[in-house]
């Protein structure tokens, strides 16, 4: 029987991710300088104001208010009447040293028993629904805020978007779990005040129909045939949305996990990512079970597949590892025996979760807005600064957990 399935974004102006992307720069700027940092730190925006809290053990001293300055700036918030503006916001730290009590469970002199950093469960989703193996639902709501970004940006097209946006895609699955069409997307963007209401958002739905949907097709030209003169379009549903942003809507570290994630396919352990090093399974270890179900996926073991694994604090050998094909496995084994071979192909202790991928390295801002998972692997150069002057320029290879290095090595697992 034919089914709906809907998921949601947020843009990088939103308030919640306005805080991610303050905590994950703060990540970064740690571990650019001291790689062996540890911390975690929580980020609230409101009217005006920014507060930062959390606990941090590094050998670097950072100006953190120009860092959560620059990330603003960065996202577009540079205009007195959004009340919230980069150069002229308050910002309050109460950043303390980390618990030692915490620490004592991680560091071990053998870096190869390093414990987890919290007790927990995280999981990894794929399907081969799309191109890079993420839910389709949730890949086109990324790619309309993405884009409705570059419109801003362009300021050329449509001139009056502020940063503050959500989108939502509802789909149509056939009988054979596969999407056949799009029903309904909603998008909500902030913008400039008009002097009528019944002109702006007749203005607003028109614009977004007719220029960012062509947008998104010609880009996208591998879901043209989703889309359809019978899609159920809604533009700003509540009315005027002049009012955005931390102005209208306090925002949070972290509270936007299934965004970040696989929008609601699959499943999540319950902890979020931004503002944490990767010594904090919540993430390293989401950033692997992930790797390896894309991986698995991409061999052919399965068309979708979940992978959990979990931990105790302190104890770096997982507690265990479960795997789910929903009955689409191609290999002949039950999901108990891929199970076992993952955990011959991939050590999921903490510290070879860190080095596998690289975690220890400064790659956290790019993953803060639209999704952790599904992005391109690339290296890019980035270069830091403290108060004191001293600079740093270094390589970083981002989104290494959506790299396709594994499959050879699980096809030959599996006798492939």
């Amino acid at each position: 029987m034919s089914y709906l399935f809907t998921s949601e974004s947020v843009s990088e102006g939103h308030p919640d991710k306005i805080a991610d992307q303050i905590s994950d720069a703060l990540i970064d700027n740690f571990l650019a300088f001291d790689p062996e940092s540890k911390v975690a730190c929580e980020t609230l925006v409101t009217t005006g104001q920014v507060i930062l809290a959390g606990e941090v053990k590094s050998k670097t001293y950072l100006d953190v208010q120009q860092i959560a300055r620059d990330v603003i700036k960065k996202i577009g918030y540079t205009k007195s009447e959004y009340m919230f503006e980069a150069n002229s916001c308050g910002i309050l730290s109460a950043i303390h040293e980390q618990s030692q009590d915490i620490n004592q469970g991680v560091d071990r002199s053998n870096k190869e028993d390093q414990g987890a950093g919290d007790q927990g469960m995280m999981f990894g989703y794929a399907t081969n629904e799309t191109e890079d193996y993420m839910p389709l639902a949730l890949n086109l709501s990324h790619k309309l805020l993405q884009e409705l970004a570059v419109l801003r940006r362009e300021n050329n097209e449509i001139k009056y978007l502020r940063p503050d946006a959500k989108s939502q895609v509802t789909l149509e699955y056939d009988d054979n779990n596969k999407p056949v069409r799009i029903d309904a997307i909603v998008i909500s963007t902030q913008h400039d005040d008009f002097d009528e209401e019944t002109a702006m958002l007749a203005k607003i739905k028109t614009d977004l129909v007719n220029i960012l949907i062509p947008r998104i097709i010609k880009s996208n030209p591998q879901y043209a045939h989703l889309f359809s003169d019978k899609i159920e379009y809604h533009i700003n549903p509540t009315g005027k949305f002049v009012i955005g942003g931390p102005h209208g809507d306090t925002g949070l570290t972290g509270r936007k996990i299934i965004v970040d994630t696989y929008g609601g396919k699959g499943a999540h352990g319950g902890g979020a990512f931004s503002g944490k090093d990767p010594s904090k399974v919540d993430r390293s270890a989401a950033y692997a079970t992930r790797h390896i179900a894309k991986n698995l996926v991409a061999a052919g073991i399965a068309d979708e597949i979940l992978v959990q694994v979990s931990y105790a604090i302190g104890v770096a050998k997982p507690m265990g590892i479960y795997i789910n094909t929903y009955g689409t496995g191609k290999v002949g084994k039950t999901d108990g025996e891929i199970a076992k071979i993952v955990e011959s192909i991939f050590d999921m202790r903490p510290y070879f979760i860190e080095q596998r991928l690289k975690l220890r390295n400064p790659i956290y801002s790019e993953t803060a807005a639209y999704g952790h998972m599904g992005r391109t692997p690339e290296t890019v150069t980035k270069t830091f600064r403290t108060p004191n002057g001293e600079e740093k320029t270094v390589s970083v290879d981002l989104f290494t957990w959506e790299k396709l290095d594994y499959v050879d090595q699980v096809k030959a697992a599996f006798g492939i």
